[in-house]
């Protein structure tokens, strides 16, 4: 109740604020309140902005309230219709529940005026086109043929005859919407889907069954063994007894599992064909729709946790011991009892990556922090390492590292105890609970550590242990966009390290600088490439501007040939005698630039 309630009166207080502000920003700086400090004209500004959208928590509630009237007429006009005795009956409950989803529809057609929708990815508030966009659309003609006052046919046919009132099942697609809205939300669709079945298929043989009922008493009670018996007889006689029979002879037929009476008359014999022919549907519907939810469940089991059958038949056939074997059960029963998710990447790719690298931070963002060495880290590095993080999952007496393995992942205790165990495999040195990590050092290589990146100590799970492990890769991979962060932790990993009495000092020294050393000769490559790269920039400026000139030099002197040509000059064509001069003056010409060359060499250099 809280969350339905909640629903529209928040959005009901939003709408107020907004309506609020409006109002003192367009009429309450020109006018100003009333003396007495109230706003006259507050509530038609209030109703004139109010837009209703689709996709906040008020819709979706308002939509589970039409669920109720729309089922009530799918259920009730029939049930009225077809039996008498029960219209009568209750007809004072029957015309109030009528009068209240009356007045619920007509309530829907006002949401539904203010409700707004997306243009080009943005909600559309203008009151006055989703008013047009409304009464111009096919579901404004449906939503007002619903509700056409039928009822006065009362007058005309008795208050017993509800099938006036059949336009109000116009109003079906606003059942479809709120279905399909509850079904996107819910955590567990698929007994949803079962459910939504179940329920279709009851108002199926419920209207089957108030058919059944009218056929009867069209054809006669007891006029035959097919028939409602008689309604004459004590035992058939009461409202109750006579639905539940029809809804009984209804389900037998369309589940095929009993047997029914014969039928004697040719209406009798349609119905029945009728009720057959649905029947297969119905069955078909079952039968798919539920092989489609167990489909769904196993591909889910499939993505969520490791396929068991394909490791039992390998198992099976490599003749494993049955000890290995039982161990493998073992943990494969804590993976579904405790609903372990090991896939967890498979799984959120389907999302966008800035929504996984969201869900990735809110759930492994406090377990990451807890690192010493990845405190007071950028946070951006985190939300990337958070997407590197993978589950494990190890069993009891499980031995998660060995004392010389070297070491390629870290690891963070999520949930479980592990105990730090001599060489003897008995003792135990210390215990590990949830928060504590361990293998932070293998995966940074910082120069100087004694162990040379190995195990230092046993790891043992006491019992069933759920860990994240971080690979050195993966953590390679990141800082490799972030060089110093990569500095910082190493430098913290050089401070744990002097702690443990695992640091070689002289090689620290030795490798702090090299590094140093390495860092100045890059400098001062990096420092020669630039003057590079400046000279040959110049160099290509004067190769292209040398290029400019030839190339408008070359054009200038063919401009000068085709004038020649033009005017008929000997020295323009080339297969007159122009040709010859000109080539027998060309070497006068170059031996004399040459030797005026030379002159003014000389002359430049200062010696006559």
């Amino acid at each position: 109740m809280n969350g339905v309630c909640g629903g529209p009166a928040s959005a009901w207080l939003r709408w107020r604020q907004r309506s609020k502000v409006t109002h003192e920003t367009d009429a309450g700086v020109r006018d100003g309140p009333d003396r007495d400090g109230s706003e006259p004209h507050a509530a038609a500004a209030t109703w004139t902005n109010w837009v209703v959208d689709p996709a906040e928590h008020f819709y979706y509630v308002w939509l589970q309230l039409m669920v109720p009237p729309v089922v009530y007429n799918w259920v009730v006009i029939i049930l009225r219709t077809c039996f008498p005795s029960i219209a009568r009956g209750y007809l004072a409950v029957w015309l109030t529940l009528d009068l209240a989803s009356d007045l619920m529809y007509a309530a829907d057609m006002l949401i539904a005026v203010r409700s707004g929708y997306l243009e080009q990815g943005v909600l559309t508030k203008d009151p006055g086109r989703l008013k047009s966009r409304y009464l111009r659309s096919r579901r404004f003609l449906r939503d007002l043929a619903s509700l056409l006052p039928t009822d006065l046919f009362y007058l005309l046919f008795g208050i017993q005859a509800a099938a006036v009132r059949v336009n109000r099942l116009l109003r079906t697609p606003r059942l479809n919407e709120a279905l399909d809205r509850m079904e996107t939300r819910t955590s567990y669709p698929n007994t949803f889907r079962i459910s939504k079945l179940m329920v279709y298929i009851f108002v199926l043989i419920h209207w089957n069954a108030c058919l059944y009922f009218a056929l009867s008493d069209y054809i006669g009670f007891g006029s035959d063994g097919w028939v409602y018996p008689n309604v004459s007889q004590p035992a058939f006689a009461s409202t109750r007894r006579q639905y539940f029979y029809c809804f009984w002879f209804s389900a037998q037929i369309f589940t095929t599992v009993g047997d029914t009476p014969l039928p004697r008359r040719e209406e009798a014999f349609l119905f029945m064909i009728a009720d057959l022919l649905i029947a297969v549907l119905v069955f078909a519907s079952i039968v798919g729709n539920v092989g489609n939810v167990i489909t769904s469940l196993r591909d889910r089991d499939n993505v969520f946790f490791p396929n068991h059958e394909l490791v039992k038949a390998y198992l099976r056939s490599r003749h494993i011991s049955k000890e290995l074997r039982q161990r493998i059960d073992n943990w494969y029963q804590h993976l579904h009892i405790n609903k372990k998710i090991m896939r967890e990447n498979e799984i959120l790719q389907q999302l966008p990556l800035h929504l996984r690298t969201e869900i990735a931070v809110s759930v492994h963002l406090p377990t990451l922090s807890k690192v010493t060495i990845f405190q007071s880290c950028e946070k951006s590095l985190l939300e990337e390492l958070v997407l590197k993080l993978t589950p494990q999952v190890f069993s009891p007496g499980e031995y998660v590292c060995r004392k010389g393995d070297v070491g390629h992942e870290m690891y963070i205790v999520k949930e479980g105890r592990l105990a730090v165990v001599a060489d003897d495999g008995v003792s135990q040195l210390a215990v590990l609970g949830e928060g504590n990590f361990f293998g932070e050092i293998s995966i940074l290589n910082i120069k100087g550590n004694k162990s040379g990146n190995r195990r230092t100590a046993n790891i043992r799970s006491i019992g069933y242990s759920d860990l994240f492990s971080l690979s050195k890769e993966d953590l390679t991979d990141v800082l490799s966009e972030y060089p110093s962060a990569k500095r910082h932790l190493e430098e913290k990993g050089r401070q744990i390290l002097t702690k443990m009495g695992m640091l070689d000092q002289g090689g620290a020294a030795a490798a702090g600088g090299g590094a140093r050393h390495t860092e100045t000769k890059m400098a001062g490559l990096e420092s020669v490439l630039e003057a590079l790269q400046t000279k040959l920039a110049r160099l290509m400026a004067e190769a292209e501007s040398s290029q400019r000139k030839m190339e408008a030099r070359v054009a200038l002197l063919e401009w000068a040939l085709r004038a020649r040509r033009a005017r008929g000059d000997p020295r323009g064509d080339p297969h007159g005698d122009g040709v010859g001069k000109e080539a027998a003056a060309e070497p006068e010409e170059a031996h004399d630039k040459r030797r005026g060359g030379g002159v003014l060499d000389k002359e430049g250099d200062g010696n006559p």
